[in-house]
């Protein structure tokens, strides 16, 4: 078996051979994935970093996605649960039920 490699530009793979060195492409523009580069650049008046976008959302009573990370899987846990047939206020009910009725 050959061995093949591949680069990928624009979405599109490419074969190339297996010495190929990809050619200096310029600045690169990775750092902004990975710092708060985005927020000083993008001119905001409000905000120029993560520290000051989190208060600014806090202080306007604002939120994002990542905030809801926690409750969303707790709710996947519990639709699960419901799923398998686990539900723990079926005791409860359960209880409160024969207590009715034996009264």
């Amino acid at each position: 078996m050959t061995r093949r490699r591949w680069v990928y530009r624009d979405g599109i793979a490419i074969e190339v051979d297996l010495n190929y060195v990809p050619k200096d492409r310029g600045q690169n523009t990775d750092g902004v994935l990975w710092n708060d580069r985005l927020y000083q650049d993008d001119g905001d008046p409000r905000y120029n970093s993560r520290a000051s976008h989190r208060q600014y959302m806090k202080d306007n009573d604002l939120s994002m996605a990542c905030d809801f990370t926690q409750t969303w899987q707790k709710s996947a846990e519990q639709r699960q649960n419901i799923s398998k047939g686990i539900d723990p206020s079926r005791a409860r009910d359960v209880a409160q039920a024969f207590e009715k009725l034996r009264r």
